[in-house]
């Protein structure tokens, strides 16, 4: 039986960065993915701001496009803003992943591809792990003394009986992985857009991502919570091909991908953290933001901080994961909360007219404020918008009363 320090199960940003970081330490580091190519769960739409390159070290061969700009439509409004430079990026989710991986082989670490978690036992102070491998269809058993749960929604090491998992919000999502002609293509070349409101994306939100090589994502997601006007939409691949069909009108395309995904979320982030030695990050513990379905900067994040608990446990510094817990909770839980109050409110309760008015309102901010309330949550930036509008609104009223009063007189 090999022995590790740390098994990291799935191979997802917060997986991969988690184990990263650890065999950059020197700790003897196993990831482990289920899937025996990292192209077979190409699945995350992987929009994020340029400075994740930065701060996560990210090189530029993981990125599948930069983009510049920044369109927002509801049913009957549509806000557009540009800029000269890059503001971010679309990742080649498989490349940024494989590029993950090949940094923990790289620090001595190793990797198994086509390996599935099955089950595990605690023994003293070291765990065993079962690992299936799809290839020789067996079952083999490492030692290690850390196990991590980076599986996401599935949280297949943290909850091995589904009796266990508590109550989680559920979002659906579909994409569809189009190349398209050359010139539909430099339309959205360097623009991210998002779409709100009944008529593209009732109970969610819809996207356009550009990538290289005339490809573009365009994908709809949902959230199984009841609508509190609406008692019925359409099935969720249908406002994806509306968008296809109706708003981008490519004048010929070929459907590269079909592919979906789920999202189980705790909206109050009463997750299981860890349990003696083992323990969970990224979706696994809700990194992922409802509001926007943004995970790989939050993945990163997380795997950050529980990487700092992980190497104080291993040099027998602490002998639990609450810190990691407790330090989780400070950075996520206020705004994840504000961003689930938010998302309810938009996607479940507001009328056609309210979304309208909320993207009018865009009108008047800036590309760094929409970054800024996109990004990095800072709400207080929209209320600039709706002063602006409020402001100019009243001055045409009064400018109107000023023109009446004047041909009274008259």
């Amino acid at each position: 039986m090999q022995n590790f320090d740390v098994v990291v199960v799935g191979t997802g940003p917060a997986g991969g960065q988690c184990a990263r970081i650890l065999a950059k330490k020197g700790w003897k580091v196993l990831l482990v993915e289920q899937h025996e190519t990292f192209l077979a769960n190409n699945f995350s739409s992987a929009a994020s701001p340029i400075e994740i390159l930065s701060d996560y070290d990210i090189p530029s061969h993981c990125v599948g496009s930069y983009w510049n700009n920044l369109a927002i439509l509801s049913t009957n409004v549509s806000r557009h803003w540009e800029s000269s430079e890059s503001l971010g990026v679309v990742f080649d989710f498989a490349k940024l992943r494989e590029y993950l991986a090949a940094q923990v082989k790289d620090n001595g670490s190793e990797v198994w591809m086509g390996c599935r978690y099955f089950k595990h036992y605690q023994q003293g102070d070291r765990t065993t792990v079962f690992l299936q491998l799809k290839k020789q269809n067996e079952t083999i058993s490492v030692s290690t003394k850390i196990l991590v749960d980076a599986t996401g929604f599935a949280r297949a090491v943290m909850y091995p009986s589904k009796k266990e998992r508590p109550s989680f919000l559920k979002g659906t999502g579909i994409e569809y992985l189009l190349r398209v002609d050359g010139e539909t293509y430099q339309k959205y070349s360097q623009t991210l857009v998002f779409f709100l409101g009944y008529y593209w994306s009732p109970q969610g939100y819809s996207w356009i991502f550009p990538m290289d090589d005339n490809q573009l994502k365009v994908g709809s997601a949902i959230y199984n919570e009841p609508h509190k006007i609406l008692k019925k939409i359409a099935p969720l691949k249908d406002y994806t091909k509306q968008i296809i069909e109706i708003y981008i009108q490519p004048k010929n395309y070929e459907v590269l991908d079909i592919h979906g995904s789920i999202i189980e979320y705790s909206k109050e982030l009463d997750d299981r953290y860890y349990q003696n030695n083992l323990i969970a990050i990224g979706d696994t513990v809700s990194t992922v933001n409802s509001l926007g379905g943004e995970g790989i900067r939050h993945g990163f994040r997380g795997a950050e901080i529980a990487c700092q608990s992980i190497n104080a446990y291993l040099k027998n510094e602490i002998d639990s994961f609450a810190s990691y817990q407790k330090q989780m909770k400070e950075v996520f839980e206020r705004d994840w909360k504000q961003c689930d109050r938010i998302r309810k409110k938009v996607y479940l309760e507001y009328s056609d007219r309210k979304i309208d008015l909320g993207v009018a309102y865009l009108k008047y901010l800036s590309i760094n404020d929409l970054i800024d309330i996109l990004f990095y949550y800072k709400f207080d930036k929209f209320s600039k918008g709706l002063l602006k509008y409020i402001y100019l609104k009243l001055e045409l009223f009064l400018k109107k009363i000023s023109q009446i009063v004047t041909h009274k007189k008259k």
